[in-house]
């Protein structure tokens, strides 16, 4: 009776794991990195046995694939600005989405008290996505992990360009200038330098009589989208982001 209920749930977990490895689009050499990846904390005797030093390693994967591929898909791009995107795509609120987008915590491993409640933490969620990434890469090479991380997590890196650099804050200028006043923002040039191929602008936002700090950008959009920000910024009560003076070309540190 004993050796039939090893069996079942022997076969029950690898059900499982071939569920796993369907959602996930890749299929395992070795399923026990898929098993190891899977087995948080509260549910095995020892932490050693845990994911936890696979999410470590899946982390630093998965921070220099996406570093890759910030620095090839925005030639563009500062330093200070490559590090605000990767910043957020690589944070453990993104990890958590992606994850339970591909339905991770179904197959997660927890401990008896962890499992009962409702709600899985977000911390345990993208530590799954952070030890699957290990577990490919340790499987197959990087190569894989290359390709599961740019088909699953590199969405989010447009996602997050536009709501850092898109239009949500002229957007949100919009709807307080209207509601607030009834009018839509001005938004005035008051300077612009460089040669015509690489110019910077000078640009601030203006809703009735009341104009918020300029800010520069390297085209006329993004400083509208950088005004609009140091706007939102001041009637928020915060420190406008982008300093009046500075130029594109020495904000690095945003």
């Amino acid at each position: 009776m004993n050796d039939r209920l090893v069996e079942d749930t022997a076969s029950a977990m690898e059900t499982d794991l071939d569920g796993c490895q369907e959602i996930i689009g890749y299929r395992f050499n070795n399923v026990q990195l898929l098993s190891d990846a899977l087995k948080h904390a509260s549910g095995v005797s020892h932490r050693l046995a845990s994911n936890e030093r696979m999410e470590f390693l899946g982390d630093a994967i998965l921070g220099f694939v996406i570093c890759e591929q910030l620095y090839q898909q925005y030639p563009d791009y500062l330093e200070g600005e490559l590090t605000k995107v990767k910043s957020v795509v690589v944070s453990r609120d993104t990890c958590a989405k992606v994850s339970e987008r591909l339905g991770l915590h179904e197959y997660l491993i927890l401990g008896k008290g962890m499992a009962s409640d409702p709600e899985i933490p977000k911390s345990v969620i993208a530590a799954a996505l952070e030890s699957l990434i290990a577990a490919i890469y340790l499987d197959g090479g990087m190569q894989p992990a290359q390709e599961f991380i740019q088909r699953h997590v590199c969405e989010e890196i447009e996602q997050t360009v536009s709501g850092a650099f898109g239009g949500n804050y002229k957007s949100q200028l919009q709807q307080f200038a209207q509601r607030e006043h009834g009018v839509t923002p001005v938004y005035h040039l008051l300077d612009e330098k460089g040669p015509d191929h690489s110019k910077c602008f000078k640009i601030s936002a203006q809703v009735s009589q009341q104009r918020f700090p300029p800010a520069w950008g390297k085209s006329k959009k993004e400083s509208e989208q950088r005004a609009a920000h140091n706007a939102i910024s001041m009637i928020n009560g915060d420190v406008a982001p982008y300093a009046t003076e500075e130029t594109p070309a020495s904000d690095g540190d945003e």
